[in-house]
């Protein structure tokens, strides 16, 4: 069968995509960018990339029209504070879009929102799912709350929670409860669905056996952990305040935490398990679920991460916008060495970030951070999805890799932090030289005046970093 599969790119998106190809399908990708889409080399037959924004109509004309089913997951909670109408806008233009084609079944993965008062995030998501099931199709809607696996929004702020706070004093709403699911049964789920006639025209709650206040969430993954931790529940602290909490701590932005935090004071519970027994499935337990993620943290076996949306710099880019770097009305740092082991070089670079930090001055690259923090952008807390592995679009603490070529001996990255203009790093193999060369592109006076005020840093920061490049020891 011939599968649309919107959110490509996304958390689930990159985890069913395998899935449906293993199953004999044939996958029509949709993507904004396709610069930013590197499905492995074992798919790609069986891969058809068509590139869209469900914001413009026009381009929903590459939509093919001997589809068969498709999968709705998209989602722009933390892309602007006006996302309920963005969302909606979507959902109509697809809607509108697909009923000219053959489709005969489209699964939207949504929030559960039975309850009768819901934040602004999960009735965005029961408007969506109410606009896309008035189309001429079969629909069904498949409704999660937490999804917990490696490189999820939910498991990376539990964890950075629990490893970075012996103590937490937390806002009341850690008594609600929720129903968390592994990601690995959120696949199941979405893949068993498809064209199942016992499900069209029906929306399911799906989620894993275990009811749990948000307060033992954390304190089961302390459990799991081996960490001793003690959390005090407090009823005065504002919902503008848990966001702070939640932003500062942890790697998530701000809008995605105002979001989260508003969305935390409702229930989400699972009506029934009546699609457990339609597909024959039996949901893992949360303390499974963590386990099976931290198995593939361990292995370095992480398939996707929240933090390789675009959405997580708070950025609606196209890599492809940014990917020829300007020269006109620029500043650059240009500095090259020698190269000793090109393969060490190599490696070298592309295991920048993250853990291994950026190789020289590591202390000024996280007071960078902090500051940038400070002022509402991304810090250096995404690290990198995947310690030796870097692809265009993916998150590398506060850049974006836009180009990534080790057989050319090249990666270029954007910045994503906060700052008076645009800037690029480029890490460049030529002439058996590594060619390292930061570029910043100022807006207005403010720009000039932040590029030479941090230009007596760069002058030690990119010239230590360099070096560190090229040694083979």
């Amino acid at each position: 069968m011939k599968i649309l599969l919107t959110g490509a790119t996304g958390y689930v998106g990159k985890r069913l995509l395998p899935v449906l190809i293993e199953q004999g399908h044939k996958v029509v990708c949709c993507v904004r960018d396709s610069a930013r889409f590197s499905p492995p080399k074992s798919l790609q037959s069986r891969i058809e990339v068509i590139q869209l924004d469900l914001l413009e109509k026009e381009t929903l004309s590459n939509v093919p029209n001997d589809i068969d089913a498709a999968y709705y997951l998209v989602h722009s909670m933390s892309t602007s504070e006006k996302y309920f109408d963005l969302e909606y806008r979507c959902a109509v233009n697809f809607r509108s879009a697909i009923e000219k084609t053959s489709l005969k079944h489209l699964i939207y993965l949504s929030g559960v929102t039975h309850e009768t008062k819901l934040s602004k995030h999960l009735s965005s998501r029961k408007n969506v799912e109410k606009e896309l099931a008035k189309g001429n199709y079969n629909f069904t809607a498949l409704r999660a709350g937490i999804i917990i696996g490696a490189g999820s929004a939910s498991f990376e702020i539990i964890r950075d929670l629990v490893e970075k706070l012996p103590i937490m004093i937390t806002p009341k709403w850690l008594n609600t409860k929720s129903q968390p699911i592994g990601v690995r049964d959120v696949i199941k789920f979405l893949s068993k669905t498809l064209l199942n006639e016992q499900t069209f025209g029906k929306n399911f709650d799906i989620g894993g056996p275990d009811i749990l206040s948000y307060k033992k969430i954390l304190l089961g993954y302390a459990e799991v952990r081996d960490l001793r931790r003690k959390i005090l529940v407090v009823p005065v602290m504002t919902p503008r305040l848990s966001s702070y909490w939640l932003y500062f701590v942890t790697s998530t932005s701000y809008k995605l935490a105002v979001a989260l935090v508003n969305s935390m004071k409702i229930e989400v519970i699972c009506r029934n398990d009546d699609l457990n027994k339609i597909l024959s499935i039996h949901p893992e337990s949360y303390k499974k679920a963590l386990e099976r993620a931290f198995s593939k943290i361990e292995n370095n076996e992480i398939l996707s991460s929240w933090k390789d949306s675009l959405i997580s710099g708070g950025l609606r880019m196209n890599i492809s916008d940014f990917i020829n770097v300007p020269s006109f009305g620029c500043f650059k740092d240009r500095r090259s060495e020698k190269l000793i082991n090109r393969q060490y070089s190599i490696k070298k670079i592309w295991s920048i970030g993250g853990k291994n930090g950026w190789y020289y001055a590591n202390w000024l690259w996280k007071i960078r951070g902090f500051l940038d923090k400070i002022v509402g952008g991304v810090g250096l807390r995404r690290g990198r999805t995947n310690e030796n592995e870097l692809l265009p679009g993916d998150s590398l603490d506060f850049w974006r890799v836009l180009y990534a070529s080790q057989s050319e001996g090249r990666l270029l990255l954007f910045a994503e932090m906060k700052l008076p203009g645009e800037a690029w790093l480029e890490f460049k193999i030529e002439d058996n030289q590594l060619i390292q060369t930061a570029t910043f592109r100022p807006h207005g006076i403010l720009g000039r005046l932040y590029w030479y005020s941090v230009l007596p840093l760069h002058g030690l920061i990119f010239k230590g970093m360099l070096k560190r490049l090229v040694k083979s020891y």
